[in-house]
């Protein structure tokens, strides 16, 4: 019976993953409730379960007496000497005992709490790697979507995540069977188990396709330093060397534009503007505005951080973008609120009369 108990403990561990010592303490608990509810049971029990030694040893203590006042906890000394032949009056004596004896409540009452405890063991086995996949993309298999909600809900291994429609990109449309990358924003344990927070939109996601795309960023060699996004549609990219050497603009783009362009295509077209780092402001938010060429920055207020950005007449359609949305990104990509003026101090017919207040614009498109 030990060696079909421990065979049926190696196989659990091996099939759900859940480590045999762990079994091994909820079984024995277990079996002590079970013995102390079977009728001819103890409150004062011994379980010891060796998986190395293949022990399997139940008893419940009785104290030997003359007359049973209590016989839970006593046992008169012709029935303990059956247990123990130099049992005298007074002693405290184990009495082996047999699971498979325990009453039906009793085991029923087993069966509960080993449940019970697999069932915790497999959340957190779960919740453990889950938590190994925060902040990182996993690949997941569109399996229905709620046309009421718009939600998706997605197979990720061996459980299920919901893709809320506001982490949905807006052009998209997921198929039922589709593979579809998506990025773990964070891991929520609750009532029912751990639940993976998950999205399409969120800068991560394109934070770490370069870092799987681009050799110089996972080594350290290239850092991003700052992401703004508008998924579906454009994103920038802020990155940093700290190897004099090493291109950070070059190293991300790619030999022919091969790295940019793969994730590109991953995002379904969205452009990406991958811009150089800099710890000066002004030249910052000169990069930060391309494809647009800027012809001076004038900070306004450090402490608000609030300045003024010149462009040629020509480009200023091209440095504020299609409904605001490139000066939108530069001032999120950048943190500071850019007013964007013409060089000539004239706006075109097809121009706003006044400056453009970025941050008014971020805070209209939120």
């Amino acid at each position: 019976m030990n060696q079909e108990f421990f065979d049926a403990l190696y196989l659990m561990e091996k099939e759900k993953g859940i480590p045999a010592e762990y079994l091994v303490e909820k079984i024995k608990v277990a079996i002590g409730i079970a013995v102390k509810k079977d009728p001819a049971g103890s409150e004062d029990n011994i379980v010891e379960i060796d998986p190395v030694t293949k022990k399997f040893y139940v008893a419940m203590r009785k104290t030997v007496v003359e007359e049973i006042d209590d016989p839970y906890t006593e046992i008169v000394l012709a029935e303990a000497q059956k247990y123990n032949k130099l049992a005298k009056v007074g002693d405290v004596i184990e009495i082996p005992l047999e699971p498979k004896k325990f009453g039906r409540i009793a085991a029923q009452s087993a069966k509960h709490v080993i449940r019970q405890g697999i069932r915790e063991a497999e959340k957190g086995l779960l919740l453990k790697e889950y938590q190994s996949r925060q902040h990182d993309i996993v690949t997941a298999t569109v399996l229905k979507s709620d046309p009421k909600r718009g939600s998706v809900t997605l197979e990720i291994g061996n459980s299920e995540a919901l893709l809320p429609k506001s982490e949905q990109v807006p052009t998209e449309e997921l198929k039922d069977g589709q593979k579809v990358r998506v990025y773990v924003v964070d891991v929520q344990n609750g009532e029912k188990g751990p639940r993976l927070m998950i999205s399409r939109t969120h800068p991560g996601l394109v934070k770490r396709l370069f870092e799987m795309q681009v050799p110089e960023i996972y080594d350290g060699v290239v850092e991003i330093r700052a992401i703004s996004r508008e998924a579906g549609s454009r994103s920038k990219l802020a990155v940093y060397s700290r190897d004099e050497n090493v291109d950070p603009v070059g190293a991300c783009i790619g030999p022919k534009g091969s790295r940019v362009s793969s994730i590109v295509e991953e995002l379904g077209g969205e452009k990406i503007d991958v811009i150089k780092y800099s710890d000066d402001p002004a030249e910052f938010i000169s990069a930060a505005l391309s494809p647009a060429n800027v012809l001076s920055v004038e900070i306004v207020d450090e402490a608000l951080k609030s300045c003024r950005v010149t462009v040629p007449d020509h480009q200023l359609s091209l440095a504020i973008g299609n409904k605001g949305q490139n000066a939108r990104l530069a001032a999120k990509l950048t943190g500071w609120k850019i007013d964007i003026r013409p060089e000539s101090g004239f706006y075109g017919e097809d121009e706003e009369e006044h400056p453009v207040d970025t941050a008014k614009a971020e805070e209209a498109d939120q």
